[in-house]
């Protein structure tokens, strides 16, 4: 019987944790993407048109929406938007890489400023949501 170096183990064990991870990442990914009321949003501060979006996923729940880093392990919401205090303020249609069904969304919560990107399906959806508020809070799309 061989003898196997500690090396061997140590990259085996490294491998099989990085597996694990992967594995559970996308086992997230997934069940986060097939939820009824989840749809594709990516995130971004507004003001600085050149940064990128944070790929994310949105779920609809009742009176807010969560959303979801893409590329993260936590099972919580990175960013919870209760109805009553968010705003659409703008749309405007993007044209990236020949997809010309995404639109940039420009949001308000509270005082802070925001933009999504996400199809125009995904913003049909978002507008009935928010529209759908109860008396008093129809306002919240431009």
């Amino acid at each position: 019987m061989s003898h196997v170096p500690a090396a061997v183990w140590v990259l085996l064990a490294i491998i099989l944790v990085v597996a694990l991870v992967m594995a559970a990442g996308a086992s997230r990914l997934h069940t986060l993407s097939h939820r009824v009321g989840s749809f594709a949003c990516h995130a971004r501060a507004a003001g600085n048109p050149s940064a990128a979006f944070t790929l994310g996923i949105a779920h609809y729940a009742v009176g807010r929406i969560e959303w979801y880093r893409a590329w993260s392990l936590s099972p919580r919401p990175a960013r919870t938007w209760m109805r009553d205090r968010l705003a659409v303020t703008g749309r405007v249609p993007l044209d990236q890489a020949g997809q010309t069904d995404q639109y940039l969304v420009r949001c308000r919560y509270e005082d802070t400023d925001f933009e999504l990107s996400m199809t125009a399906a995904a913003y049909a959806g978002l507008a009935s949501w928010l529209e759908a508020a109860p008396p008093g809070r129809r306002n919240l799309v431009l």
